[in-house]
């Protein structure tokens, strides 16, 4: 079987208050241990407190809003070509994007010392719907990253 095969990507429902499938994804992000109902919970709660500190009317969009705004560009792959490891730039699929951002969003938010989920998650968000903050250091590092191995950039595959 081939190493490079593509797996199919399964058809999530959307969540039940918004009805939107990247909250959906979200919360199974956030989940641990299986806690699904926890997790909507802590997600919901977020979302209602960070909409209210940004003054938003549509919580939704300003969800999609700060997610946009993590999601990198571009990353750096190792690639070995001779006896020499490369960090080759590559653009990223737009699936991965909303991974990454995700998950770096998710993974700041539990790394704040002294404050529950519900809190850190929606002080995150607001950081990341203001352009400021881990999330955004993190993508502007791997960005920067990119840029600084520009040269290598003719050994993608």
């Amino acid at each position: 079987m081939s190493r490079r095969h593509r797996a199919e990507e399964r058809e999530v429902t959307p969540d039940a208050k918004y009805g939107n499938v990247e909250i959906a994804k979200f919360i199974s992000k956030v989940m641990q241990d299986g806690k699904k109902s926890i997790a909507r919970t802590i997600v919901y709660d977020a979302i209602e407190k960070f909409a209210s500190k940004v003054a938003a009317e549509d919580h939704i969009e300003a969800f999609e809003r700060a997610l946009e705004n993590a999601k990198p560009q571009v990353e750096v792959k190792s690639r070995r070509i001779g006896g020499a490891t490369y960090q080759v730039p590559v653009e990223i699929a737009t699936i991965r994007k909303r991974s990454l951002a995700m998950k770096w969003i998710i993974t700041y938010a539990r790394g704040k010392p002294g404050r529950n989920m519900v809190d850190a998650l929606a002080q995150e968000l607001q950081d990341c719907y203001n352009c400021q903050g881990s999330t955004i250091k993190k993508r502007d590092d791997v960005h920067r990253m990119a840029e600084a191995n520009k040269a290598f950039a003719h050994y993608k595959w």
